[in-house]
């Protein structure tokens, strides 16, 4: 006599029916990475000879003129729809004043016009905070070991209108002095230039996950003191939303968290509660300590794609990420 079947109960709940097939996970994926997700964060030095990969970051590398203009080309051909730059000043020429912040002729604003030259279609995004041109390597003025916030305020605005003028199209205020992304706004309709965006670091975290990056930007070991006074407390939820809620009040476009992968309960929450673009910076620990396992052997590269399938699923709208071009090049292969 055959064995009596087990009749399972009906309605039987098998999840496992849409896992079974690459085409099943394909047509039930909640989520997916594209390239126009991807912001691609370079840095371009003004120092003669410091160009090359940087030690902290391995496979990234600092650009000369040259450089960024090919990668401008690289990720106009790859599909990616924003390149923001980062300074690599020189360090003899960085003072308590930071006037080179708003000069013209820095290296931010020269690089803005030189990838401009190349990709005129191409998204240009900027930072704008003070350290990359302060002796102090604080994101604002200091006096007395303080950070002084309305003063640094006045700068920040000038340095915004130096960058508009070069072309840039995204403005990324990653300061976080208060009362910043209003006075921008009003300078810059002021000025003209009211279809620059305003890409606002308004939950930028006072994180120990940015060592590798000021190394890339020259900034390792010039830091006086701590930056607890004006980035967030990595204890607090509460707060960054506030900080969001206040930024969008005052006009910004997009807001950003920063950084991505320990803080994505703080992305769900932004993208819930105001629908806001939101975005995610995958900062350079992230990075090194992701690049650093799979190049050791730890890790397969497929845990690159992993980290911004997660950003997606927690509400990010793009994501900055050091891996934007080589993620374009896995997709167009797809």
């Amino acid at each position: 006599m055959p064995a009596t079947p087990i009749i399972a109960p009906f309605p039987a709940t098998r999840l496992r029916r849409l896992r079974r097939t690459p085409a099943l996970r394909a047509l039930t994926a909640e989520r997916h990475v594209s390239t126009e997700n991807l912001i691609w964060p370079i840095f371009v030095t003004e120092i003669p000879g410091g160009e090359g990969e940087i030690p902290s970051m391995p496979g990234v590398e600092r650009l000369t003129l040259d450089g960024a203009k090919r990668a401008a080309e690289r990720a106009m051909n790859l599909g990616i729809p924003a390149i923001c730059i980062f300074p690599h000043s020189d360090p003899d020429l960085k003072t308590e004043g930071c006037e080179r912040a708003w000069d013209p002729e820095n290296i931010g604003n020269r690089a803005i016009r030189a990838i401009k030259e190349v990709a005129p279609d191409l998204a240009v995004m900027t930072d704008i905070a003070l350290d990359p041109y302060n002796i102090n390597g604080h994101d604002g003025f200091v006096r007395d070991g303080v950070i002084l916030n309305d003063e640094t305020v006045e700068a920040l605005v000038r340095m915004a209108l130096a960058q508009a003028e070069a072309g840039a199209d995204i403005l990324g205020p990653s300061d976080m002095m208060d009362g910043r992304i209003g006075a921008l706004r009003r300078a810059l309709e002021q000025a003209g230039h009211k279809d620059v965006a305003i890409l606002s670091y308004a939950a930028k975290y006072a994180s120990g996950f940015y060592g590798p990056f000021r190394d890339a930007v020259g900034a390792s070991g010039r830091l006086v003191g701590d930056k607890k006074t004006y980035q967030i407390n990595p204890a607090n939820r509460d707060e960054a939303l506030r900080c969001v809620a206040r930024d969008l009040a005052e006009g910004a476009d997009m807001v950003m968290v920063k950084p991505g992968m320990p803080y994505l309960d703080i992305c769900r929450e932004v993208k819930d509660q105001f629908g806001a673009p939101t975005y995610a910076y995958q900062v350079s620990g992230e990075y090194a300590m992701m690049e650093g396992a799979i190049r050791a052997g730890w890790l397969k590269r497929e845990v690159v794609m992993e980290s911004l399938l997660s950003f997606r699923r927690a509400g990010c709208d793009g994501i900055l990420t050091y891996y934007a071009p080589q993620v374009a090049e896995a997709l167009a292969q797809r």
